[in-house]
């Protein structure tokens, strides 16, 4: 094995300095090297690609085909025509743009230590506030609503019976008008307002008005806010952090520039 490894490193020695600019193809005189193709490929696998023979087989093709429509293009003219340079100019602008704000993330990397700390802050932004477990009956006219809700009233355990029937909401008809867990927030404004006026195992007085039509809202049960543990959303905290981070450069980079 180890005379396997020296003789390895032997020819790796002696390779001569053209063998890393090998040509793989040539279109109309015009190289591509096999540097050309391991610099496409690196990028690719940036981008989420998988390394592979296949991969690099169908570089090389795009590299050539690239190659064959950039010449035609070049002896066509259009390359000079004002558009394209326009075109060419915000490209070249845009991966600038793209890199500078890349380097800055690997030099200025979101630590644990903060995404913890905005773990705890959203978290402790939560505290005290409750979730619901509402069901409710949606109709189209006030008149429906009032006789539906009358019924209820006189019959508490109808209220299941009558959502499927009744209901004109395809989300929550089939399970009886149940919605299920979330906060206030997730609804809109005057439905929101009754549901946090409701305790535990209460029903709205009178049909409550939204943009959507008439509703019979009633709310099942209450709990605190089941805040997820940091693991479920560390990803999205740390992109939340990258682009407050970038949000700040891209601040200072303006602030700083002499804009007239």
């Amino acid at each position: 094995m180890k005379r396997i490894i020296m003789l390895a490193a032997a020819c790796a020695v002696a390779l001569p300095a053209f063998a890393f600019a090998q040509t793989v193809a040539t279109v109309n005189g015009k190289s591509i090297t096999q540097k050309n193709v391991d610099e496409f490929v690196k990028l690719l696998v940036t981008q989420g690609a998988t390394d592979s023979p296949q991969l690099r087989d169908q570089v090389k093709e795009e590299l050539i085909n690239r190659q064959i429509f950039v010449q035609a293009a070049e002896k066509e003219g259009v390359a000079k025509e004002a558009s394209v340079q326009t075109e060419i100019e915000l490209a070249r602008q845009g991966i600038l743009v793209r890199a500078l704000m890349n380097d800055y993330l690997a030099k200025h990397p979101v630590t644990d230590a903060q995404v913890q700390a905005q773990y705890d802050k959203l978290k402790q932004q939560q505290a005290g506030k409750l979730e619901y477990d509402v069901s409710h009956i949606l109709v189209k006219d006030e008149k429906t609503a009032d006789d539906l809700l009358a019924q209820i009233k006189a019959d508490p355990k109808k209220f299941s019976d009558l959502a499927k029937k009744n209901s004109q909401d395809p989300g929550s008809a089939g399970n009886g008008g149940d919605l299920g867990w979330a906060p206030a927030t997730n609804y809109v404004p005057t439905f929101a307002d009754a549901v946090t006026k409701l305790k535990k195992g209460e029903m709205v007085d009178k049909p409550v008005q939204t943009q959507y039509g008439w509703h019979i809202i009633k709310v099942n049960d209450t709990r605190a806010v089941q805040f997820p543990p940091i693991d479920q959303v560390k990803p999205q905290i740390q992109e939340m952090l990258r682009q407050q981070v970038l949000a700040d450069y891209q601040k200072k980079l303006h602030d700083a520039a002499k804009i007239k």
